[in-house]
């Protein structure tokens, strides 16, 4: 039986062609195998949807890079059902459900964390943005869905726009539940911060900034990644959404943005596929690998 099995999506398990952003999936997933390995486990590496995969035969599987999973989601949820039910899921389920859809985020904020300043409209709870920015006084919004990822169905909308977006945004009401969220110009200005943790305890960050023009920082759109030194309070505001968590997660990503006057906003938290920078800091994958081990 093997003891971890690292999970992907197809594009990235055995590829005919290697790019530079499909080299470094390959080096991180190195990089966390020898981690593990060095600690006596036994490790193998396949595809969420591997229809041949013996999901018993594995003691746990690790959620990577199954960067597919929120456009296949009603492929995706059914499987997870599934598999949970014959190996050991890291982040486990219960953490999974939650964190795949960005109403956690009322539950963080519940627990006193501070979140962009964000409004949910649901399915069958329709709202136009016109009385959503109202309510709060908001100009410029993004709006992003409940369940996504790299930037998908996310739109900056300027408040001279948001009349004729009106149709648009109720559409993708009706397909999803959806976040409406005050735009904040510092994304532009100062980017993203992503803060990696394992087991609680902060490794290493790194800053994204978007290309001139764009306001989305993920390299899916011209987004470039920088080193970034994480002041001791953004630390602790990291470990303190990890420890907001319930259970601790193994692994995971708290982004964050300022406001115009310096304060500390929580924008996600990844805690299920999240990317994590191990090749920027190659010494994190051990405190991944602990992370793990605390679950097994």
């Amino acid at each position: 039986m093997t003891d971890v099995t690292i999970l992907t999506c197809k594009p990235y398990h055995k590829p005919e062609v290697v790019t530079s952003y499909i080299q470094n999936i390959l080096d991180e997933y190195q990089f966390l195998k020898e981690a593990l390995e060095a600690k006596g486990l036994t490790v193998a590496r396949t595809y969420w949807d591997d229809p041949n995969y013996d999901w018993s035969q594995t003691k746990a599987v690790v959620f990577r890079t199954i960067w597919d999973y929120f456009e296949r989601f009603d492929e995706f949820w059914p499987w997870l059902e599934n598999i949970k039910e014959k190996t050991i899921l890291i982040n486990p389920y219960s953490l999974i459900k939650w964190n795949i859809d960005k109403h956690y985020l009322k539950d963080l904020q519940a627990k006193g964390i501070s979140i962009v300043p964000t409004h949910f409209v649901d399915t069958g709870n329709w709202q136009n943005l016109k009385e959503v920015c109202f309510i709060y006084q908001w100009k410029n919004i993004v709006i992003k869905p409940a369940i996504s990822g790299a930037a998908f169905h996310t739109y900056k909308i300027f408040e001279r726009e948001i009349p004729e977006k009106e149709d648009f945004f109720k559409k993708l009401v009706e397909e999803r539940d959806m976040l409406v969220q005050e735009y904040q110009e510092t994304i532009t200005t100062l980017g993203e911060v992503s803060l990696m943790v394992f087991n609680g305890k902060f490794t290493h960050a790194i800053l994204k900034k978007a290309k001139p023009g764009d306001f989305r920082v993920q390299d899916d759109f011209g987004g470039t990644v920088h080193p970034y030194e994480a002041s001791k309070e953004e630390i602790a505001f990291a470990e303190k959404v990890f420890a907001a968590c319930d259970p601790m997660p193994a692994y995971g990503r708290a982004d964050i943005i300022w406001d115009n006057e310096g304060k500390i906003y929580l924008s996600e938290l990844e805690i299920v596929e999240p990317e994590l920078w191990v090749r920027n800091n190659p010494a994190s994958a051990k405190s991944f690998a602990e992370g793990i081990i605390q679950f097994l």
